[in-house]
């Protein structure tokens, strides 16, 4: 069996058409990268999973696109470690917030690897939500689902 080229495996686990499309919206609307300041948005959940962070440890991962305003199609970046009770707990509050049939509990990483797989599946293009982005204690960024929206 042929060893897996890297480029194939990461050609795998992004959406590279998508990816290919918002590098050509940025080009043609002569926009460089500014983070999305705190505030309230309607968001559409463009990735979901769980990966590592820089110093390798197990990492929830959700790319929420602004769907109107200023910052419509710009990505707010939430990225949080979940390697302890208190970390878990706000990953799953935020997931119970999305109102999917799913009963969002941790038992393992791999198992919650799976889960997440299954909420972006349920979500993808089926729900939208008001975003809460907020800066919480020391800085941290803080994510609140206040309304989930069916699309039409």
């Amino acid at each position: 069996m042929a060893k897996q080229n890297i480029w194939d495996k990461f050609d795998k686990a992004y959406n590279t058409e998508e990816l290919a499309k918002e590098v050509k919206e940025q080009k043609d609307s002569g926009g460089t990268f500014t983070p999305v300041p705190f505030g309230s948005y309607e968001v559409a959940v463009n990735k979901m999973e769980l990966t590592q962070s820089k110093a390798k440890d197990p990492m929830v991962s959700i790319w929420f696109k602004v769907l109107d305003g200023d910052h419509k199609g710009s990505l707010i970046f939430y990225n949080q470690v979940i390697t302890q009770a208190f970390q878990i707990h706000i990953n799953n509050e935020l997931l119970r917030a999305m109102d999917t049939e799913f009963d969002v509990e941790f038992v393992t990483y791999k198992q919650y690897a799976q889960l997440l797989m299954d909420i972006h599946e349920a979500v993808d293009g089926k729900l939208e939500f008001g975003l809460d982005y907020t800066e919480g204690k020391k800085g941290f960024a803080k994510f609140e689902i206040t309304e989930v929206f069916e699309v039409e």
